[in-house]
């Protein structure tokens, strides 16, 4: 990291309140919080962990931060970032995503909720923490999540996601709970695409997709304007056969009784995926609508695209990295929406091999059942 960046951390985060009273501040606010972002991308899960890449990289943190006392204790990061108002920090944190990220155009941006595993609490009567994610496909990064109220749903909180994204020329998906016409709406509204799926929680509009393929498949599709596409791929002794067709003539879309309630409504589309593995064959039928062109390869790699937040980002949440057991800088349990990349980019591999060796003792080792990570127990007593 060079000046320039330092700098506009240091802009973006000048309106957020140090939470510590005068005579506690050993670390600048701004120290802290650099050291707790660098962290975090390279990989570290606890504050020990921060604490940890703050010492290893000590030499380079002082080209661009004053350091006036060292690197901070991982319960000074802990009390630090369990003060800060949550609110302003997603603010900052987003002004200054938004001031350094690019564009990556037609990008696929993948909408889905899970439930974090482990992050119920039946003493404290706490339920388990729902969070909607958005990710990026092709960069393998979280762009942003919000918590979902415990007495709301994901139709809500995803309206609420999206609002605060950069979706200019990126196709959003999103799984049959999120076709909604409220949801396309405000995706247009930012600029973007959608391809959502449906199902039979959408009754008419799934009845109309299905009856009107099956109607075309019977002709074989002939004398209908369509596009289509088809993928084979194998791997790990299984095939997997892709095929696509997507229809955009007035005809089709007319067949839709609620074609006139979906903004930009352009495009519908089937997707047969099938799976060979020895001799078993299975094969599942899907529908789409769109506001895409009519191409069916475009379609087919959007739908393909979202599989990527179930398979690189909530395997990882369960798994790898006991998402509900992270710092609050990822947690933020009160509920403030999250923007943070997520940790599978390989450019993060050399920024974290300085520190491996205390990761690789720990992973030895089996984590104990705990509730919160290290440095978070008192957030109090002492001084910061």
């Amino acid at each position: 990291m060079s000046r320039k960046p330092s700098v506009a951390l240091a802009q973006h985060f000048a309106p957020l309140k140090d939470p510590r009273v005068e005579r506690t501040k050993q670390h600048l606010l701004l120290d802290i919080l650099v050291m707790a972002i660098c962290a975090v991308i390279c990989g570290a899960d606890t504050w020990v962990e921060i604490e940890a890449f703050g010492q290893a990289k000590r030499k380079w943190l002082r080209r661009f931060l004053r350091l006036p006392n060292g690197i901070p204790s991982h319960d000074t990061f802990g009390r630090v970032f369990a003060r800060l108002d949550p609110a302003q920090f997603q603010e900052s944190f987003l002004a200054w995503v938004q001031a350094i990220s690019e564009l990556t155009q037609g990008q696929v941006v993948a909408v889905d909720g899970k439930t974090l595993r482990r992050s119920h609490d039946r003493t404290l009567g706490q339920s388990a923490i729902h969070m909607v994610s958005a990710w990026a496909t092709a960069n393998r990064l979280v762009l942003g999540q919000v918590k979902v109220d415990e007495k709301s749903n994901e139709i809500r909180a995803i309206p609420e996601l999206l609002r605060v994204l950069e979706l200019e020329g990126c196709i959003v998906t999103l799984d049959a709970l999120g076709c909604q016409k409220d949801i396309a709406q405000t995706i247009v509204e930012r600029g973007g695409d959608y391809v959502l799926a449906v199902k039979e929680n959408q009754g008419q509009l799934y009845q109309d997709l299905k009856d009107l393929f099956a109607g075309y498949q019977e002709a074989n599709f002939r004398d209908v304007p369509h596009a289509y596409h088809r993928t084979v791929n194998k791997g790990h002794g299984r095939i997997e056969i892709r095929q696509c067709w997507t229809l955009a003539d007035s005809d089709s879309l007319a067949y839709l009784r609620q074609r006139h309630d979906w903004v930009d409504l352009r495009t519908l589309v089937r997707v047969i995926a099938e799976r060979r593995l020895g001799t078993k064959t299975t094969r599942e039928t899907r529908y789409y609508i769109a506001s895409i062109e009519n191409n069916a390869r475009l379609a087919l790699h959007a739908v393909r695209g979202h599989w990527g937040i179930e398979n690189e980002l909530h395997w990882v949440l369960d798994i790898a990295f006991r998402e509900d057991e992270v710092p609050v800088l990822w947690g933020m349990r009160v509920g403030c929406a999250r923007v943070m990349p997520h940790r599978t980019s390989p450019s993060c591999a050399t920024s974290r091999s300085t520190y491996s060796s205390r990761k690789q003792q720990k992973s030895s080792v089996s984590r104990p059942n705990v509730s919160r990570p290290a440095g978070m127990r008192s957030i109090c007593s002492r001084s910061s």
